[in-house]
């Protein structure tokens, strides 16, 4: 029985494809909700998305964030967004692709950031992410680091810190590490 339909939908394949129809792609219950999630995203002005596989590529977008206070204000980082097929039940994966000097950010790119992991839910969307990620640069997390350098840093000297994360943002020398500007 499952190789007749299996025969049957080769058939209307081969239908449409001698016809010159070209067949519609269907879309999973993934990219439908990525794409709802999308339409109704509600992004502070100083964040920005971007496809750059183009707009039929909605799984992989990146996200650009400007932080308008705290110690990371004026520099731009950018996020890559890698979105599984079965979103919502996973979350997406999330990388900075910007080197920044950050105790939840590693220097790969990690982010360590709940919602992405332990405390992902279905109901959760592209907009939590986004204001989580913002949130990360106004309020640096120290109790939860990827970085432990900086995060040792930011609790035990804090104007150390800030000076670090200046001359990153700037572009230069952290110990051996090197930051581009982000400015």
């Amino acid at each position: 029985m499952i190789r007749l339909f299996k025969v049957k939908e080769k058939q209307k394949e081969d239908a449409e494809n001698s016809s010159g129809v070209v067949p519609v792609k269907k879309q999973s219950a993934g990219e439908l909700r990525l794409q709802k999630d999308i339409t109704e995203l509600n992004l502070p002005d100083s964040c920005n998305i971007t496809f750059p596989n183009g707009k039929d590529d909605l799984m992989n977008f990146e996200i650009s964030i400007k932080p308008d206070e705290g110690y990371y204000k004026d520099g731009t980082f950018l996020f890559s967004f890698e979105v599984p097929p079965i979103y919502p039940h996973d979350a997406p994966r999330v990388k900075c692709k910007t080197k920044v000097f950050h105790p939840n950010i590693d220097l790969e790119g990690n982010v360590c950031l709940n919602v992405l992991r332990e405390d992902w839910k279905p109901v959760l969307n592209i907009n939590t992410i986004i204001y989580g990620l913002y949130h990360l640069f106004t309020e640096p997390n120290c109790e939860d680091p990827l970085n432990h350098d900086a995060a040792d840093m930011l609790r035990d000297h804090p104007h150390v810190f800030e000076a670090n994360v200046r001359m990153a943002l700037e572009g230069g020398y952290i110990g051996d590490e090197y930051f581009e500007s982000c400015m």
